[in-house]
């Protein structure tokens, strides 16, 4: 199997080790986390160790392991991503985690490296999904939308057709994107929020309709 190192801890790092575990294709080695102390197991029940930090990460490319990021909601986004950027990991060292009851039309998509789609999670025909974007359970993406690298959309979010989803944009639980807006970069969509206009770069957007928080 190969060998699968993960950039997070709790929350989303586990729902990635639980996807790569039951697909037989990884063996989880750790968390990389610049917080958590290095040997601090996390998890309940099955429990995953912290085995460095992303100072680590080049000692792990040398030694043919493979990444995911479990990075969602992030503060700072445009600086996480840039900093994301600057650890050089191939995009053939990603690993994609798709469940088994994701739908997945496949030939009629794209998607990318280092893609997380956990239970019940759908997209639809002509949809591109960018590389280390995060498709949460019951999420939904319409037919020819885009979602560009690391954005996120949480529990039960929907995305229409013909949406462009910006880099590094989180797309709270149960919001919603109406047919034919783009989200610009680095927003966050707030929980429940129905969006039904063009969102700015840089933005976060609220409540039924959004507006934008000031």
């Amino acid at each position: 199997m190969k060998k699968l190192v993960i950039l997070g801890g709790s929350g989303i790092g586990m729902i990635a080790a639980n996807i790569a575990k039951e697909s037989g294709e990884y063996e989880v080695m750790g968390f990389l986390n610049d917080v958590i102390p290095i040997g601090t197991n996390i998890g309940k029940y099955d429990t995953i160790p912290v085995i460095g930090t992303t100072d680590d990460i080049q000692y792990y490319l040398d030694n043919d392991y493979y990444f995911f990021i479990a990075y969602v909601g992030m503060k700072r986004e445009q600086e996480t991503f840039e900093k994301i950027e600057k650890f050089n990991i191939p995009p053939h060292r990603y690993a994609t985690l798709i469940h088994k009851t994701a739908i997945v039309p496949h030939g009629f998509c794209s998607i990318g490296y280092g893609v997380l789609m956990a239970p019940l999670s759908q997209i639809s025909p002509d949809t591109t999904i960018g590389d280390n974007c995060i498709l949460l359970a019951n999420s939904f993406l319409g037919h020819d939308s885009t979602m560009k690298r690391f954005a996120h959309l949480a529990t039960n979010s929907v995305v229409g057709a013909n949406v462009v989803v910006g880099r590094g944009v989180h797309m709270g639980s149960n919001s919603t994107v109406r047919e034919k807006v783009n989200i610009g970069d680095f927003s966050l969509v707030g929980s429940g929020a129905v969006v039904l206009k063009d969102v700015a770069d840089n933005s976060i957007v609220v409540g039924n309709p959004a507006k934008e928080l000031k």
